[in-house]
């Protein structure tokens, strides 16, 4: 092992039923906790949500409901978790900006003293970024081979973006993931309609308020409401609306927001 360690660092990552920090909730943790010496101690645990997991988020971490319905709650093993990192230092991937805060809220909503400011904390994606930075230039290099030159320039980032994509269709095409039960299937292929599917077929605004659910309802994907149909919400709370039209949001979002408004008369 490379890495001298004083304290154990406990590397950690989640898997959740979302992104949001303050609604949404863990349905796996795993964690290495490496000693000083080396040694390796491993916990892997699927949690019971207590909230449905969007079928979208499913896609992703191939958790389902029914793999968690019978599981324990956070508040369950969160004393023996606690126990489990204590002392340890804290390792990840984007721990800072996502997996420690969430870990913290589902601490606090289960009242077990867990106190991330008395350790010392290393996100290994920060330093992934720092020494190989995730650019337009950078994946220009690696799918084309070529260096970026004018990066910057609106045409020659324009051009660049165009033979990266050119190359990714090609680089991916046999290139397969698992989907849900285990069923690979090719995500990356030669088609626009595909690659649209892939990467913005939920989109209702370009601000992402606004976004489909796996029924192609468009729900709301921000604050109090979010993942709630928008219909749903303006149907209950009539004043949501004038607040969203009064507010700091785009105007993309407000037309967008306008016309799943007057689709409800439409329907009538």
């Amino acid at each position: 092992m490379n890495l001298k360690l004083r304290n154990p660092l406990a590397f950690f990552d989640l898997e959740t039923t979302g992104t949001n920090i303050t609604t949404d909730r863990i349905v796996e943790i795993a964690v290495v906790k490496v000693m000083p010496n080396g040694e390796q101690l491993t916990k892997e645990t699927r949690i019971n949500p207590t909230i449905p997991i969007p079928y979208e988020v499913s896609l992703i971490h191939g958790i389902y409901d029914e793999d968690v319905q019978d599981k324990p709650t956070f508040k369950q093993i969160a004393k023996e978790l606690a126990n489990f990192l204590e002392g340890a230092d804290l390792a990840g991937f984007n721990v800072l900006k996502f997996d420690l805060p969430m870990l913290a809220e589902e601490f606090l909503r289960a009242g077990v003293e867990f106190d991330p400011s008395t350790r010392k904390v290393v996100d290994v994606q920060r330093i992934f970024h720092l020494m190989e930075p995730r650019t337009l230039s950078a994946a220009y290099k690696f799918y084309c081979q070529k260096e970026l030159v004018n990066a910057h320039s609106a045409l020659a980032d324009t051009i660049a973006t165009f033979e990266v994509l050119d190359a990714q269709v090609e680089y991916y095409k046999e290139v397969a993931v698992n989907g849900k039960d285990g069923v690979p299937f090719y995500p990356v292929q030669n088609d626009i309609q595909a690659l649209h599917n892939l990467t913005a077929s939920n989109m209702v605004d370009f601000a992402g308020r606004i976004v489909l659910d796996n029924k192609g309802v468009p729900i709301f994907n921000f604050g109090k409401h979010k993942g709630v149909p928008v219909l749903e919400v303006l149907k209950k709370e009539p004043t949501y609306y004038d607040w969203m039209m009064n507010g700091d949001f785009p105007l993309n979002t407000k037309q967008k927001l306008t016309q799943i408004r007057l689709s409800q008369f439409n329907q009538k």
